[in-house]
């Protein structure tokens, strides 16, 4: 069965960051560390919500949002249904 958790599409390009702080203040898994520049601290946190993309204002963070964790908690609120994509909930 496919992992989101382990694998994801967040693309990060650390050349294109100023140092913000935006993807750091709004990733509510802590997937970027604080420094200079941001760090890619746990891309395996990630769960592709797209907070760091939307925020990022060089455009240095893609992430395919809807398709992982964030997405499967969704679906488990409106079914019913437990959580199967991750091990977050």
């Amino acid at each position: 069965m496919f992992n989101s958790y382990k694998v994801n599409t967040l693309q990060y390009v650390p050349e294109l960051c100023i140092g913000c702080a935006m993807c750091w203040t709004v990733c509510p898994h802590g997937v970027f560390a604080e420094g200079k520049t941001a760090q890619l601290r746990k891309q395996e946190a990630c769960m592709e919500c797209g907070a760091c993309a939307l925020n990022c204002p060089t455009h240095a963070i893609a992430v395919q949002s809807g398709v992982g964790c964030a997405s499967g908690m969704i679906k488990a609120a409106i079914t019913g249904k437990p959580n199967e994509c991750c091990d977050c909930s």
